[in-house]
């Protein structure tokens, strides 16, 4: 990578749970509306959260710099645990598929370094904790981006980006197929132009704003105006 970033401050992880739509079309995922306080505030966002102690093998054993790794046992006890506690589903650890890691931003505040799964959705109806949603919805990712664009709902780039990928998709089947052909990719951004711009390693501007508009290779959210704007012709 152009740059290298400080460690993350920690693990994450976050499900995107997919059911077969009515119409045939792409599969639906489950978005939860988050509080209007705390981490991600009012945002529609999917399962997930940090990993605990509780998640490694051996917890008493790991230290600070043994929790930034990539302990994938960890991570996805963590998903599982987490999709139980914010929606009620119950799903294994072999159900889950890597979708990509996200690796924050220097500017963040709380640097987590975030694995996004896959899964198919399991039988069973959905109870959202009050403490960490105010309701649920099952939506097509393109009526989730429409709703973006028209500010009816609040996204962050990396839910944004993992819809729009989704967009188009066959089912849950053929969706988590190419997921496991593809492996997860890696996402290690840079906010330029005021932070309306998001840059992953690959763009021709993701060291330096000041080569925004040169030739080169491409992978950048631009926030600028909505609806927002993907662009990826590297990697």
């Amino acid at each position: 990578m152009t740059n290298q970033a400080p460690a993350a401050d920690g693990l994450a992880a976050t499900v995107v749970l997919l059911r077969a739509s009515t119409d045939a079309g792409a599969p639906e995922v489950l978005m939860l509306e988050r509080p209007d306080r705390g981490s991600f505030a009012g945002a529609w966002v999917f399962p997930g959260g940090s990993v605990d102690l509780e998640d490694y093998s051996a917890p008493a054993d790991v230290s600070a710099g043994v929790r930034e790794t990539r302990d994938d046992g960890a991570l996805r006890r963590a998903a599982v645990r987490e999709t139980l506690e914010e929606t009620g589903l119950v799903l294994a650890e072999g159900d889950l598929v890597a979708l990509a890691r996200w690796h924050p931003p220097v500017q963040a505040p709380k640097r987590l370094l975030t694995s996004f799964f896959a899964a198919e959705a399991p039988a069973g109806d959905v109870v959202v904790s009050p403490h960490e949603a105010v309701g649920y919805e099952w939506i097509s990712p393109s009526d989730a981006l429409e709703r973006h664009a028209a500010g009816e709902m609040l996204l962050y780039p990396p839910t944004w980006v993992t819809l729009h990928t989704l967009v188009g998709a066959g089912g849950v089947d053929d969706t988590l197929d190419a997921a496991r052909t593809r492996g997860a990719q890696e996402f290690a951004a840079r906010f330029g132009v005021g932070g309306k711009v998001v840059f992953w390693d690959g763009d021709v501007a993701y060291a330096d704003d000041a080569v925004l508009d040169d030739e080169g290779g491409r992978h950048r959210l631009d926030m600028r105006a909505c609806p927002w704007t993907y662009t990826r012709t590297s990697g």
